[in-house]
């Protein structure tokens, strides 16, 4: 695999603060050289070769962010994610060789928040790192100190919003949304009845720059979309405006 020689890496002081990070890895050598990598710039790495190692690490909670390989012995990553997302919203960033459309699609479809195929270079890796670590930071911020005036729980007709861990239900139904799909269910929310453009969600959501190919934004809606419709909302409520965005019909709440 073409990675860089650590050696010839910029040791950088972190952009952030050190955080507590789990990698599941079955590689030794990549595992050994993505561990050092984080470890340089200040990072807490905690490293697991088998995915049911990696599942009752992940469980044991305190970690901001999990690296996560999909070819896994023990449990295969994917496996892992759906058994992590029953609970747990830690953000989550998939590392395979297995590149191609489907494979992204299938992974951000099971609630991963990145997908960085495989080789990739470090410094690709790092920025990556610490945008879902600065993007957690100020989320963490945001929902831990409500402002002024805006409770912690929010009803919107049947759908309740709770900022305080992040939970939504519909008609006492839980939704189990996965962290980017709370943000942007809030969002639409927020501005129920409003077209929210591609572009708007891919900055206020998504924390990136909206491209024509990059179908992200299109697979955590039809997954919230979902999730809503399971939960007994009309498969109206979430509208796909075509050419424009998406919009929550606030009069099917």
């Amino acid at each position: 695999m073409p990675f860089p020689s650590l050696s010839n890496m910029p040791m950088n002081a972190p952009a952030l603060m050190p955080a507590r990070l789990l990698l599941i890895e079955d590689d030794p050598l990549l595992g050994e050289r993505v561990q050092h990598h984080l470890a340089g710039q200040g990072h807490l790495v905690t490293l697991c070769r088998r995915g049911d190692e990696g599942l009752d690490a992940a469980r044991g909670g305190g970690f901001d962010l999990v690296l996560l390989d999909i070819l896994l012995p023990g449990l295969d990553g994917l496996s892992l994610l759906a058994a992590l997302r029953e609970q747990d919203g830690v953000p989550v960033m998939l590392l395979s060789a297995l590149g191609d459309e489907q494979d992204r699609i299938a992974g951000l479809s099971s609630g991963a928040d990145d997908y960085l195929p495989k080789p990739f270079s470090l410094a690709e890796l790092s920025v990556r790192v610490d945008a879902i670590l600065r993007r957690v930071r100020l989320e963490r911020r945001r929902w831990h100190v409500p402002p002024e005036g805006q409770q912690a729980s929010t009803r919107y007709g049947g759908l309740a919003l709770n900022h305080d861990n992040e939970t939504a239900e519909y008609d006492g139904c839980p939704l189990a949304l996965t962290e980017t799909e709370f943000r942007l269910l809030d969002a639409l929310c927020q501005h129920r009845g409003q077209v929210l453009s591609k572009p708007y969600l891919y900055q206020a959501i998504l924390h990136r720059s909206f491209g024509r190919h990059d179908r992200a934004l299109d697979l955590h809606v039809s997954h919230l979309r979902r999730k809503l419709r399971a939960a007994g909302g009309s498969a109206q409520l979430l509208r796909t405006v075509w050419g424009q965005g998406y919009m929550l019909a606030s009069e099917l709440l």
